[in-house]
This record gives structure tokens, sequence and C-alpha cells, in this order.
């Protein structure tokens, strides 16, 4: 037996999902930045997570330290879908 993927009707359906996850993330580390830029990074870094776990993700340790080095230098982090 076969499946036939229709990658176009798949995308259509996938892609307002991911916009609106993009979307959430982009408040919530614009709240974030706000909230802790010139921060020291290890104190940055409980927040980040907070956020991943929120959104039911999960990230590494030296993925939330970039994270955390980013919003500490005032650097504007953007997802997109």
């Amino acid at each position: 037996m076969k499946f036939k993927l229709d990658e176009k009707a798949l995308e259509k359906l996938v892609q307002p999902a991911l916009k609106e996850m993009a979307k959430e993330y982009n408040r919530d580390f614009e709240s974030l930045a706000r909230q802790y830029r010139g921060k020291p990074v290890d104190q940055i870094k409980p927040a980040v997570q907070r956020i991943f776990k929120k959104h039911g993700g999960k990230i590494s340790d030296p993925e939330l330290t970039d994270y955390a080095q980013q919003i500490s230098n005032g650097t504007k982090i953007i997802f997109q879908s």
C-alpha cells in the first residue's frame, strides 16, 4: 500500500499554527527583553527556559545560554515560521 502526501495541503494546515506559535514566542521574548536587558546570563536562563516549557518545548543548555546572552546584550530575538 502506498500513500501519497499532498505537501501543499499539509503546509496549508500547519502554517497557521506555526505562525501563531512564532507570534506567541515573540510576544514572550519581547516582554523578557524589557525585563532582563543588561542582567546576568545566569539570571536570564531560568526565565528563557520557562518560556519554552510554557509552550511545550525543550531547549539545550548551549541554546539557553545563547538566548540569555542575546537578551542581556539587548539583541532583539525574532521567531519566524
